[in-house]
């Protein structure tokens, strides 16, 4: 997972390198996110999501051979109809654009159309990669589903570049079509990586259009609600690109590359949360656990906090000097990485509320109250756009005020789902997240303090600072503040600090696994 999210911020400023941080952005960020957000929709959010816990269910109760079959009837369809998605919106992309970019006008608007339809079978091959990786998971196999990404994200890199300086060796807008196809040929080397894998369990497909099943339909009963659920982040980062395609250029890569870099812990830490406790929460469910099932969840909230906590400080705190190291480079300038910073610091107040948002989320799914994260998320979705007009255009904040309403959101979500579930559950280890968040609170000042030090007298020139230079004076506030914190959060006796690492311990070989 790691080296899946770096090698996508490392794509994203080989982009961005190559093609600066305006208009030609702008095009090609819209037009890969409209079939990137039915992914998060339909493959790694709601199909990916019912799989595994319909899946995981149905091992438990009918052992492998009906979840071969339920797999087989699932990938089936999963390929028809994504086809069908896929024609549909190849052939209706000028529509999509002008709904989701309604600014964008001209030759921004025909070449981010032209994109899209190339980038539009992109959600056949996730969706794809996304249903071998659930079935990777609920067997507990989690290190190749983890590492498919960064195949996509090599592929999309090398080809993307190799066809893009093919078709103009300047980069201006045929190499993005280039870039395009590359998106297209990571997406299948992401699917094909795992297949070794998934044969290894002892699964091998075969089409089925028995499409009835109980299994079936209990996994599109789940899809119903927690496409609208799941995908609450992705639709409200595109309103967000619809207020940001009428605030001028730039707007839209600048939003994309600072919510990257705040999903770079999320990635690395929530998800992975988010992951390995869907199966795990999903077998407690099914043989009635509760009491395993509450410790479980709670342990993973706590770990969430833990682990994002610092990360979000020093995101809020250090948002500038970050994006000018990894940014600042060929046609991306010191303005350009200004104005993400600033959007990066207002994305990351909400990024400890993403984080515990995975295991809380699966959480519902497990126990079949797949109903009320969905109505949270409408909630939310009416919310963001009262925020975005309050903070944009009323308080006049212009792009900072989307990516603050989109940290706003996250934090409010998670608010109310834990109110939700510890209702439901009776309890849910409160107090112990109290103590744990006051003990937190006290080690975050200290980071706190080291990080603005570091901002206001090592890195108060990180604009015209030479890389190298920048490199080490950021890595050194970062590691003289993340080791101030931990070792803080030791001496507060935080339990998770020691659990997170024997872990590492265990993973790195040092410590034989109990």
């Amino acid at each position: 997972m790691l080296c899946s999210r770096i090698l996508g911020v490392f794509r994203d400023l080989t982009f961005t390198a190559l093609f600066g941080g305006g208009r030609l952005m702008d095009a090609f960020t819209i037009a890969f996110r409209i079939p990137n957000l039915l992914r998060d929709l339909f493959a790694e959010g709601a199909l990916s999501t019912a799989f595994v816990t319909t899946f995981s269910k149905t091992t438990v109760v009918e052992g492998d051979p009906a979840a071969w079959q339920l797999a087989n009837k699932v990938a089936t369809l999963a390929v028809v109809a994504l086809s069908l998605i896929s024609l549909a919106g190849i052939l209706f992309a000028p529509g999509l654009v002008a709904v989701l970019a309604p600014g964008f006008v001209g030759a921004k608007a025909a070449l981010t159309v032209s994109l899209t339809r190339v980038m539009f079978p992109f959600i056949l091959l996730v969706s794809l990669a996304a249903l071998a990786m659930g079935l990777l998971n609920a067997k507990n196999v989690f290190g190749v589903p983890a590492m498919a990404s960064s195949f996509f994200n090599l592929g999309s890199i090398i080809v993307g570049v190799s066809l893009g300086w093919w078709l103009d060796p300047h980069f201006g807008p045929k190499a993005l079509v280039g870039v395009a196809i590359g998106t297209l040929v990571g997406g299948a080397m992401q699917f094909a990586v795992q297949l070794p894998a998934v044969r290894r369990t002892g699964y091998t497909f075969r089409p089925d259009f028995a499409w009835r099943d109980e299994g079936v339909k209990a996994i599109l009963r789940l899809m119903g609600p927690s496409v609208i659920a799941a995908s609450t982040t992705q639709v409200n980062v595109l309103v967000n690109s619809i207020f940001a395609s009428d605030l001028g250029d730039g707007r839209t890569i600048w939003l994309s590359i600072a919510f990257r870099l705040m999903q770079l812990p999320l990635g690395i830490f929530g998800v992975a949360l988010g992951t390995v406790t869907l199966p795990l929460l999903s077998r407690m469910a099914a043989i009635g656990n509760m009491g395993a099932f509450r410790s479980e969840l709670a342990r993973g909230m706590r770990l969430a906090f833990l682990m994002t906590i610092p990360a979000s400080i020093g995101l809020m705190l250090l948002a500038e000097p970050i994006i000018s190291l990894l940014f600042q480079h060929g046609r991306f300038t010191a303005y350009d990485a200004g104005q993400a910073g600033a959007d990066l610091r207002f994305y990351a107040i909400g990024l400890c509320g993403y984080a515990a948002l995975k295991p809380l989320g699966n959480a519902f799914y497990a126990i079949d109250k797949r109903k009320t994260p969905m109505v949270v998320s409408f909630i939310a979705v009416g919310l963001n756009l009262f925020l975005n007009w309050l903070f944009t255009f009323h308080l006049h904040w212009g792009h900072r005020g989307l990516a603050f309403s989109t940290a706003c959101i996250a934090t409010s979500n998670f608010l109310i789902l834990y109110w939700l579930m510890r209702r439901h559950l009776g309890r849910l280890e409160s107090r112990t997240m109290l103590s744990l968040l006051t003990r937190l609170a006290a080690a975050s000042l200290v980071l706190a303090a080291i990080c603005w030090a570091g901002a206001h007298f090592l890195l108060s020139d990180w604009a015209t600072e030479h890389f190298l230079r920048k490199l080490v004076l950021l890595g050194a506030v970062i590691a003289v503040g993340g080791s101030a914190f931990f070792a803080c959060a030791a001496a507060l006796r935080i339990e998770e600090v020691r659990d997170l690492t024997r872990a590492v311990r265990q993973r790195l070989g040092r410590l034989p696994a109990r």
